[in-house]
């Protein structure tokens, strides 16, 4: 049987009791738009992040889009991206009218480099300074793979030039930053629950987090018509909202998150383990984080990636590639202009990175078959 990269029957398998009759209950009861299995599934989730609001939104890219426009991103505004995400990330940008300014990555991380950031962030302000006027308004750090970006320099820019940050948190449920959840450390932060994240509906589902009360109201309102009753709509907005169903099944699921966060945390470190004396480069945590492992991304050089893929498939292991295109190399953005040699640390890590299975009920038996089919891989490619 092949290894998966992902099981999503398996998970539900094991608690298939439990989700049958949330369902069932969100049926019975037609709660399928608002109503208490929403109101429910927010407050959890909200206590969960140790944040006071959570809005549940239509799906992540929602979540960021609405969480720009709350912020007050526009027409003639600039947000800075890391140049390795998926392109829901920079898309919300344009999605406001807003330039999308990407940064270069740290090549152990993945994540946003809070040096390049700063080196942008200065470079912008000087150009905005010649013309009287300041685009750049907010910076979008990605907890990419479940790694939690490094939050204090980048908060320190945000103070520094007075930046909005808004944390994409659509792979991180539950990871951790020196002792504070990923979610609660901006001004706002972007769930998705995507099936295949670590907390999934089963569809498309998301949700918005925030401390700040107005912000929360009006993000409320902004993805449900502008409005808070029925028909009193005080602006135009847009309709994005969690429904009843997908709250009920995320509400069952928050419950086991912790525990099958520790499972995947040690499926990594057996990972590790076992391939640490091989020529890839395994996963790197920076000090005082709380990794979560939505992906468990390994780097293998970029001659050998196919090979590596290829050889996992014959021996039925499921591989993939987040992401094989940097987005700044995308056709999406062409016309920014960029050059192949402005992102050399998102390109180069395009080129050479492969996700292996990861998922909570893997089992130790199927990692060590994996490292063995890999170390008998690099043993004849050597």
């Amino acid at each position: 049987m092949t290894i998966p990269l992902v099981d999503l029957k398996a998970q539900y398998e094991s608690i298939k009791p439990e989700i049958d009759s949330a369902i069932s209950k969100v049926i019975s009861e037609s709660a399928f738009v608002g109503g208490p299995f929403v109101e429910s599934f927010e407050k959890a989730f909200a206590e969960f992040c140790n944040a006071k609001h959570c809005i549940g939104v239509g799906n992540g890219t929602d979540a960021l889009f609405i969480a720009l426009k709350t912020l007050g991103i526009g027409p003639g505004d600039e947000v800075v991206v890391p140049a390795n995400s998926f392109i829901a990330t920079s898309e919300a940008v344009t999605l406001t009218g807003a330039r999308v300014v990407f940064v270069d990555i740290d090549p152990k991380t993945y994540n946003i480099d809070p040096n390049k950031l700063e080196d942008c962030v200065k470079a912008r302000y000087a150009l905005c300074s010649m013309h009287s006027v300041n685009r750049l308004k907010a910076i979008i750090p990605v907890h990419l793979y479940g790694q939690p970006a490094d939050m204090d320099p980048i908060l320190e820019i945000a103070r520094k030039y007075d930046l909005k940050v808004l944390e994409d948190s659509a792979q991180a449920h539950g990871a951790e930053y020196k002792g504070r959840k990923i979610g609660s450390l901006g001004d706002m932060a972007c769930f998705s629950f995507f099936p295949g994240k670590n907390l999934g509906a089963y569809g498309d589902g998301g949700a918005i987090i925030t401390n700040d009360d107005s912000l929360a109201l009006k993000a409320r309102m902004y993805a449900n018509h502008g409005r808070i009753a029925k028909y009193d709509h005080e602006m135009e907005g847009i309709n994005s909202r969690l429904d009843g169903l997908q709250a009920a099944i995320l509400k069952v699921k928050l419950g086991h998150l912790s525990e099958w966060t520790e499972i995947r945390r040690n499926n990594a470190y057996l990972y590790n383990e076992l391939l640490k004396d091989t020529d890839l480069v395994i996963p790197h945590e920076i000090e005082g984080v709380k990794a979560v492992y939505h992906l468990y991304v390994v780097r293998v050089k970029q001659e050998l990636r196919e090979k590596l893929q290829q050889h996992l498939k014959s021996n039925s292991i499921s591989t993939g590639i987040h992401y094989p295109i940097a987005l700044p190399n995308l056709r999406a953005y062409f016309y920014l202009n960029h050059n192949g040699d402005e992102f050399p640390e998102a390109t180069r890590a395009s080129h050479e990175i492969l996700s292996l299975p990861m998922f909570s009920e893997l089992i130790k038996s199927q990692i060590y078959y994996i490292s063995d089919v890999i170390n008998h891989f690099v043993s004849l490619n050597s």
